[in-house]
């Protein structure tokens, strides 16, 4: 610890990502990045881009990305806001409208939540999810303070229905809420159709899983304008360029490009299938993801054990130590030959298992 640290930091839990393998091969499905390189558009837009457009400071507005996400959603320019990826989105938003209030999720969900809320000194409520892990809305209901929902949420890949998630934005329109549409793209209805209906409703989006950019770092937030104005604020308060032009020219080509992505989820969604039927051929309880991973528990043996004998055969997944959830697993979903290893990997380590 150093001396020089203001009080929060030595308190500070932070977020630990999924393991990143450093010279050596694995079958990687831990970190849920998409199973297809992005489109031949995004590679010849990065291509294209000359010495002069990385001389000078890309647009700080991201008017050309912006406008794209605009018109496939059916929106404004004004109601989108673009970020260095959704993580950055999402910590803007917490500066904006959640420091020092009080925040209501659920308890089993994505792990960057609890550390927002201690960074920005929010009060979090966890409602736990039901026996099944599908989202309790009644208790959401009840909760106090803003909501924050993955949906489809991770690592259970379960999603809410647009209804659903209309009914907890309609209950109280003075409260805000936000819907995390990390795992868009594979399934899962959106929220986004209600953004015109709703100025409490703010809906936060990744291009790394949905149209293959992990490596790229770019996200998107869809709002009423006022709720943009803010997130703006904190951006222009923080960094005025957070997206560089490369990344801006091969996001727009990204959204553009309809067909790969419809092609590319498609391909995601077949693996997902066939990976779950393996799954359950051999005894496992695998919940039913609308996301591009599963959630899933072996019949034989235990979680943990598993976890560690695919990384002995150099393939990667990812576990929790929470109790409620010590013998799940969660899997990325690859390409069909990942799949295919990946189920032959778990029927040879279950042979083993008296």
């Amino acid at each position: 610890m150093s001396r020089f640290w203001v009080k929060k930091v030595s308190s500070l839990n932070p977020y630990v990502p999924g393991e990143q393998p450093v010279g050596q091969a694995f079958v990687k499905l831990n970190t849920n990045e998409h199973a297809l390189p992005p489109s031949h558009a995004v590679m010849a837009a990065i291509s294209s881009l000359s010495g002069e457009a990385l001389r000078c400071y890309p647009d700080p507005t991201a008017r050309l990305l912006r406008s794209a996400i605009a018109v496939q959603e059916h929106l404004s320019k004004a109601q989108v806001f673009v970020g260095n990826g959704s993580d950055e989105v999402l910590a803007h938003l917490w500066a904006a409208c959640l420091a020092n209030r009080p925040v209501a999720s659920v308890d089993i969900t994505y792990g960057f939540y609890p550390v927002w809320c201690q960074l920005y000194g929010s009060t979090l409520t966890q409602c736990p999810l039901r026996h099944d892990f599908s989202v309790d809305v009644e208790a959401l209901m009840n909760a106090e303070g803003a909501l924050v929902l993955a949906n489809p949420n991770a690592p259970t890949g379960l999603a809410l229905t647009r209804s659903q998630i209309e009914t907890l934005v309609a209950a109280n329109r003075n409260r805000l809420v936000v819907i995390d549409e990390a795992y868009y793209g594979f399934g899962a209805e959106t929220a986004a159709p209600l953004i015109n209906d709703y100025d409490n409703l703010i809906v936060t989006r990744s291009l790394s899983k949905s149209h293959g950019l992990a490596g790229m770092r770019v996200g998107y937030a869809l709002a009423n304008p006022a709720l943009i104005d803010g997130l703006d604020r904190i951006k222009d308060s923080f960094n005025s360029y957070p997206l560089d032009a490369v990344a801006q020219s091969a996001a727009t080509a990204a959204i553009k490009d309809l067909e790969w992505f419809v092609r590319a989820s498609n391909v995601v969604i077949d693996s997902r299938d066939s990976m779950t039927e393996g799954l359950l051929e051999m005894g496992f309880e695998v919940l039913p993801s609308q996301a591009n991973f599963i959630f899933a528990r072996p019949g034989r043996g235990s979680g943990p054990g598993l976890f560690d004998a695919l990384r002995q055969r150099n393939i990667l997944v990812r576990r929790w130590e929470n109790p409620r959830i010590a013998d799940w697993l969660r899997i990325s979903i690859g390409t069909p030959e990942q799949t295919e290893v990946l189920l032959a990997a778990v029927g040879e380590i279950l042979e083993s298992v008296d």
